[in-house]
């Protein structure tokens, strides 16, 4: 029995041996830092590692976790400055820099955090209105972060960054910015529109007035060409006429009439002076053979004449080629028409040539400057030569 009883005694000291080795050993992971205390005073913090401490004596209080964190707060009621109540979302990125600090200036630095966000953010929005809450949103992040920086800096927190994730105005504001918003692009549509169809109008104008101006010039020019050519076929019928009664005339004399002659043709026409619609009575003058007499009097009287000059004295006019005239008129058409051509195709070349001169002095420019020559810029295509149009 007293065996039995030293047992367990030495398993017992051997059990208390083994616990008071174990809590002395103590392992601080990567990225933490432990907080000592001996006897309910700080001691020393514990870098990452193993370390031994004083068994019962000394006892790891916290274990603050030195990495970056990220915490959400849940939305907060904020009034703006013309009375209206938003939800702010807002979240915190801090890092714990002096683990003592954070472990005994706040009790919860967390919940402080949470309650001066709250508060800094109700400061800053109460001096703004609702669309200046909209549109500054980095202008409230970086003021909430200066004072949050500044309030934790005693607790060993550093406030890295501060994001309000969701700003939310009432359903009511809401309606009524989305109807705004609606009527503004309304309006900006109406007003594109407009202007769409006042360019439309003012090109179309524009138009009109230059094919009205093209279409007078034709006309103009299409009237003094229809003159010209009244002009020149009534001269060429008065040249024919002309040419032809002088003809008549001529070979008439060249003939040498006879008074029966004449009296022939003078009853040929007779017929003649009958026609017409209102002639339904026509009477054979009186003095028909009076006249006739007369005639042939004058007649004898120019043959008697004629005789008295020597043959040949009267001769055929020479007779007028009016087709050589108008193949004339043709020649000298078809040359104006080159000259005009020729004079279209120098004003093309020299357009051309002021184009391809404009072009090298962008591209001087540009090399000089130490640019490349822009891809749109168009190569300069051959001139043609003039014979080559």
């Amino acid at each position: 029995m007293p065996e039995l009883v030293s047992a367990i005694i030495g398993l017992l000291i051997a059990i208390v041996v083994v616990t008071i080795m174990l809590r002395s050993v103590r392992v601080i992971r990567q990225q933490q830092v432990g907080v000592v205390e001996r006897l309910g005073k700080f001691r020393r913090t514990l870098e990452p590692g193993p370390h031994l401490l004083v068994p019962i004596i000394d006892s790891v209080r916290y274990t603050m976790d030195m990495r970056e964190a990220v915490v959400p707060f849940p939305p907060q009621g904020v009034i703006t400055e013309d009375n209206l109540m938003v939800g702010i979302d807002s979240v915190i990125y801090y890092q714990v820099v002096d683990p003592v600090r954070a472990a005994y200036e706040a009790q919860n630095y967390i919940q402080a955090i949470e309650q001066l966000t709250m508060t800094t953010l109700r400061n800053i929005i109460g001096g703004l209105d609702l669309e200046q809450t909209l549109t500054s949103r980095e202008e409230i992040n970086q003021k909430l972060r200066a004072v949050l920086d500044e309030a934790t800096g005693k607790w060993g927190i550093k406030v890295n960054r501060v994001e309000l994730r969701a700003i939310e105005p009432p359903a009511t504001i809401r309606d009524a910015m989305e109807k705004g918003a609606r009527a503004e692009r309304d309006k900006r549509a109406a007003i594109l529109t407009a202007e769409g169809q006042r360019q439309s109008m003012i090109l179309s104008a524009s138009g009109d007035r230059e094919a009205s101006i093209l279409r007078a010039q034709g006309e103009r020019e299409s009237a003094v060409l229809r003159a010209q050519a009244d002009r020149q076929a009534s001269m060429l019928r008065a040249e024919g006429e002309a040419q032809a009664i002088t003809t008549t005339f001529n070979a008439i004399h060249a003939g040498k009439p006879t008074q029966s002659l004449l009296a022939y043709q003078y009853l040929r026409m007779l017929p003649n002076l009958a026609k017409g619609e209102s002639n339904k009575v026509w009477i054979i003058p009186s003095e028909l053979n009076d006249a006739l007499k007369g005639l042939g009097n004058i007649a004898g009287r120019a043959q008697a004449a004629a005789d008295d000059v020597e043959e040949g004295e009267f001769s055929a006019p020479t007779k007028v080629d009016v087709f050589a005239e108008i193949e004339a008129q043709k020649g000298e058409d078809a040359e104006q028409a080159q000259k005009s051509v020729q004079q279209a195709i120098a004003e093309a070349e020299a357009l051309e040539g002021r184009r391809v001169a404009r072009l090298d002095h962008e591209r001087t420019n540009a090399l000089t400057m130490g640019e490349q020559a822009p891809a749109s810029l168009p190569v300069p295509e051959q001139t043609p030569e003039p014979g080559q149009a």
